[in-house]
């Protein structure tokens, strides 16, 4: 009877503060954000921070649409609006060509209050016709900006391209790439 007693509390607690995050984020002003959906099925929590099956939607003024999915979820304990995500899956849909950007990586780190997202080990992005991979992926939603670095690899129908950081702006496509060493020169390799 004990037992359940501490099941049932601990589930009314992490409901409480699912609650909590979710009124916060109403509440403050953040003009990116237009609605943003959270599916947490009661079954799949395990323990007091541990989530399974975990979806995340959001929508910022322009219509652009962000879903990030996950096997499963740890909540930070030291604060609330971080979690720590296992084989993750983005998908940042872009209204304006209806592009989809796909993302993928082992694990990632999601902040429910900014949106921003920190992808790291085995990162792989697709978008059009390109590719780009590397250990570490930084993406803000509020920026529109994907910053790949360390091991990156870009790849397009005609190229493969070696560098330390690439920058893509979402909706521009602007892209920089960078060298640690700016002695160094991005090692580009055609296809053909």
């Amino acid at each position: 009877m004990k037992i359940l007693n501490i099941k049932g509390l601990l589930i009314i607690s992490l409901l409480s503060i699912l609650l909590f995050v979710i009124y916060s984020k109403f509440t403050k002003e953040n003009q990116v954000l237009v609605e943003e959906n959270l599916e947490i099925n009661e079954e799949n929590f395990t323990n007091s921070n541990l989530i399974k099956g975990i979806k995340y939607s959001s929508k910022d003024l322009k219509g652009n649409e962000y879903t990030i999915t996950a096997d499963e979820g740890e909540i930070d304990i030291n604060n609330t609006n971080i979690i720590f995500l296992k084989n993750v899956t983005a998908y940042i849909r872009l209204i304006k060509n209806n592009e989809i950007i796909k993302i993928s990586s082992n694990f990632g780190k999601y902040n429910t209050v900014s949106y921003d997202t920190i992808f790291s080990k085995k990162v792989n992005v697709d978008y059009i016709n390109n590719n780009l991979t590397g250990d570490y992926l930084d993406f803000s939603m509020m920026n529109n900006l994907l910053i790949m670095s360390k091991n990156v690899i870009y790849t397009n129908p005609n190229n493969i391209l070696k560098a330390d950081v690439v920058e893509l702006n979402t909706i521009t496509k602007d892209t920089k790439i960078y060298m640690y060493n700016s002695a160094e020169k991005v090692e580009v390799k055609s296809k053909n």
